[in-house]
């Protein structure tokens, strides 16, 4: 199997993005914004379509889409259901100019697919290191807000009490959740972005309470989930998205008798 660039370039790539899937993720699940991450990876398909039909490359439609609508969610929505709304719209116009941006791409079907679906194994080295050093930032910088972020998810009126601005936290937050959505993408397809920014995370939290311990576990339970989905493809000859989505809902659900007990 590792005879074969494609293959290594695939690990490698999946690697990446798995880590910084699941310690985001981790995140995510735990500030209940599950929805947002399903809703910028929609947002991401409009900005790759736009940006192959003006002959830019696809990846950095997705990231700047992303980013954008990042930003306005966390610019709009300040509680739960002012963000729920606030995403609904955003999410609502995106797919509005999707369906305008699908209707000029029809003649690339192949790539719409891989947007749709991920494909992992197309992975050049030139992407690969691109998914690095966006891997890096993203990291780096929820390291940076990691403090804040924390108190602002956990007792968020005592943080806006101690002068901790949940606007500021929420945008930049969803900013870096962006970046890993497009990362996901490349992997997943914008449609299973879930998989491996909730389902790894979920899963965690059902096996742990322990801030640390959750964090690791839930870039371990991606990582594995995504190499081992690799490797079923390739024997298998199924799509590397099934194996990855089959993987990540049979972990939930065996943690599930853990969540009791937590």
């Amino acid at each position: 199997m590792f005879d074969y660039d494609f293959m290594i370039n695939a690990f490698a790539a999946a690697g990446v993005v798995a880590i910084v899937a699941g310690i985001v993720g981790f995140f995510l699940v735990m500030r209940g914004q599950t929805f947002a991450g399903h809703a910028l990876s929609h947002v991401g398909f409009t900005g790759a379509t736009g940006a192959a039909l003006i002959g830019i490359s696809p990846l950095w439609g997705l990231i700047g889409f992303t980013m954008l609508a990042g930003i306005g969610m966390g610019a709009l929505g300040e509680r739960l259901a002012g963000r729920d709304l606030a995403i609904g719209m955003i999410l609502s116009l995106s797919l509005g100019f999707g369906l305008l941006f699908l209707h000029f791409f029809t003649a690339y079907a192949t790539q719409v697919t891989a947007l749709l679906f991920g494909n992992v194994l197309g992975v050049s080295h030139e992407t690969l290191k691109v998914l690095l050093a966006l891997g890096i930032v993203c990291l780096a910088a929820l390291a940076a807000i990691g403090r804040p972020l924390l108190f602002a998810t956990l007792q968020p009126e005592l943080a806006e009490a101690k002068g901790v601005s949940l606007r500021w936290v929420s945008i930049l937050f969803l900013t870096i959740v962006s970046v890993a959505v497009a990362e996901c993408a490349q992997i997943v397809g914008v449609l299973l972005v879930f998989t491996l920014m909730v389902g790894p995370a979920a899963t965690a939290q059902n096996v742990t309470t322990r801030l640390a311990w959750g964090i690791a576990l839930a870039a371990a339970i991606a990582l594995a989930e995504a190499w081992l989905g690799i490797a079923l493809a390739y024997y298998t000859d199924w799509p590397t998205s099934f194996w990855i989505t089959l993987l990540s809902a049979l972990a939930y659900v065996a943690s599930l008798p853990m969540r009791s007990r937590n």
